[in-house]
């Protein structure tokens, strides 16, 4: 026997079929090897099809009829397999049963510092083909130009792909995605936009928490403006989210507005809180569209002051006192609480002074009430 001769030949050799399609397949052995139909089985993906399925079709060709198949088990195809009597591996074929490619949807794009762009999308309302599907994204100038063909994939997820340098600003690109699979070719919609439009950068750095004097409902909040962004011309808009050290909820402030500090009130005494800060750039170089949230800052971690008041005991004359002047002002804290939360400069004045009235208010009752 020919070292070179196959043992048998199976038709047809690694076929792609739809899903719930039928299959009649056949292993036809060499005469070399004097190996009867009857001598046969087959399997798929090591599992022994049933002989009810088998039919005689020659002298030495076996066949197997296969009926509504389900999707590929593995991207890489099913294992049909002719075997002899004794086990030993004849030939074999794969099969690949799957779903032609969907219209790739949700295109979203942004630029990291005007240097980049990213891309990331869904593969269509299923998504599964059962098959090796391949992503290819494209871009080309808007007006002129060639297509372009993006290389650096799976950067930002499954879907995702990154196009690193050699971007034109105030031009806007056409963008889409081809899908592809041994079943067919799906192309999505074009998306239109100007790199300019999409700008993300990095997240405020030298973020700073502090104590506000005594004051122990109330934290200060600075941070530096994104470097990468320090040469060109745009505006920015910060937003502060922050929480108890104990607690996994976050508590946003939303109008911060563009300026890089911002007072937080209305806090708990003697807590640890974790602060983070995030910025949108928009309006560079006059674009209409709002910029893309950068990811958080780092948490920076400050606690408030503990309570005199909490720490000094219960005093039964003072507690009487107190209730009075809370009565008294109780309109008026309320109005001033409300108005400091966030960055109202006049809220946080009329309510500094509020405090500090207050904390030489209680100083005060308590000196005179420990006089003979």
């Amino acid at each position: 026997i020919s070292p070179a001769a196959d043992p048998a030949v199976i038709s047809p050799q690694d076929p792609t079929l739809l899903i719930g399609s039928s299959l009649v397949a056949t292993c036809t052995v060499s005469p070399d090897f004097h190996l009867k139909a009857e001598d046969l089985y087959w399997t798929l993906n090591g599992r022994r099809l049933p002989a009810a399925s088998y039919a005689a079709l020659g002298p030495t060709t076996l066949s197997v009829a296969l009926a509504r198949l389900n999707g590929s088990k593995q991207q890489s195809g099913d294992n049909l397999v002719c075997h002899s009597r004794d086990g030993g591996i004849l030939a074999g074929s794969c099969l690949y049963v799957g779903l032609p490619p969907e219209k790739p949807v949700n295109i979203t794009c942004w630029s990291k510092n005007m240097k980049d762009l990213t891309c990331k999308w869904a593969p269509g309302t299923e998504g599964e083909t059962f098959l090796h599907t391949n992503y290819t994204l494209k871009y080309k100038l808007r007006w002129y130009g060639r297509d372009n063909t993006c290389q650096e994939y799976h950067t930002a997820g499954p879907y995702s792909c990154h196009i690193p340098k050699d971007l034109a600003l105030f031009t806007p690109y056409e963008i889409w995605v081809e899908a592809s699979n041994r079943l067919g070719v799906a192309v999505s919609d074009v998306v239109m936009l100007d790199i300019l439009d999409v700008v993300t950068t990095d997240p405020p750095s030298d973020v700073h928490v502090s104590r506000v004097g005594d004051l122990e409902d109330q934290l200060s909040v600075r941070w530096s403006s994104p470097p990468a962004l320090k040469d060109f011309l745009f505006q920015a808009k910060y937003q502060i989210q922050y929480r108890v050290e104990d607690s996994s909820e976050w508590k946003v402030v939303d109008d911060v507005g563009n300026q890089t500090s911002c007072r937080l009130a209305g806090l708990r005494p003697g807590t640890v809180y974790f602060v983070q800060v995030r910025c949108n750039p928009f309006g560079i170089y006059g674009s209409k569209k709002a910029g893309i949230w950068s990811d958080w800052s780092n948490p920076t971690a400050a606690s408030t002051p503990r309570s005199e008041r909490a720490a000094g005991g219960c005093d039964p004359k003072g507690g009487e006192q107190n209730t009075t002047l809370r009565r008294e002002l109780k309109q008026f804290f309320g109005w001033v609480k409300k108005h400091a939360y966030g960055c109202s400069n006049l809220g946080i004045k009329l309510y500094d002074q509020w405090r500090v009235w207050l904390q030489k208010s209680h100083k005060t009752r308590n000196q005179v009430g420990k006089e003979p």
